[in-house]
């Protein structure tokens, strides 16, 4: 079975169990709101980026909007969670895509609701193959997400793999754990990273995220 279905299920408790109304890392979005964008994304892709072009403040998307809204009481959120539990329609891209386009997405919202709000829970232990599945997916998102560093990126692995995802003639090391620095790449708050370099290039690096 795929890594992104395990992380699915996993996902699908969690969103059982949250507060709807809780805020997330996601600024401007409740976890309502990232239930709202993974069923979105899934169900019905081709309303995702009009979204986008619409440019109205997160939380203030016109076609995820009506989707929150629907889900506002106990019953409508809970009718959409098992919609995402359901998967893709067979005819979704997404769905395609599989472990590579799906389980970042997967680990990373998971994580926006775990650790959203005054009180992040802490990390989880994943199994060490789920790591490695992340780890390996990891590179094109890293490279896309630091394209404008003022600076080189390298990422590490403690006891493990390093990558440069971005090159510069001033370079900081981010090391952590993969889920760690997946949350990293994507501009996460309560990332659980040490960035490592000149105090000058890590000043520079960490004012551009």
């Amino acid at each position: 079975m795929p890594w992104m279905e395990t992380e699915r299920a996993a996902l699908v408790q969690t969103l059982r169990e949250a507060d709807p109304d809780a805020a997330t890392m996601c600024e401007g979005w409740t976890v309502r709101h990232v239930l709202g964008h993974l069923v979105l994304r899934e169900q019905r892709p081709y309303l995702v980026l009009p979204d986008m072009l619409a440019r109205r403040p997160p939380g203030q998307e016109p076609f995820l909007g009506r989707l929150v809204a629907g889900a506002r009481t106990p019953a409508g959120y809970q009718a959409l969670v098992d919609r995402f539990a359901g998967g893709p329609p067979a005819w979704s891209p997404v769905g395609w895509l599989g472990d590579t386009g799906n389980l970042i997405e997967y680990v990373v919202h998971h994580e926006d609701v775990r650790r959203g709000g005054a009180e992040p829970a802490e990390p989880r232990v994943l199994p060490p193959d789920m790591v490695r599945a992340v780890w390996a997916r990891l590179l094109p998102t890293a490279r896309l997400s630091y394209r404008t560093s003022p600076v080189g990126v390298v990422l590490v692995v403690p006891g493990g793999p390093r990558r440069v995802v971005h090159r510069g003639a001033d370079a900081v090391v981010v090391v952590g754990d993969p889920v760690e620095l997946a949350l990293h790449a994507l501009g996460r708050t309560h990332a659980e990273v040490d960035v490592h370099g000149r105090s000058a290039v890590v000043d520079r690096f960490l004012a551009s995220r």
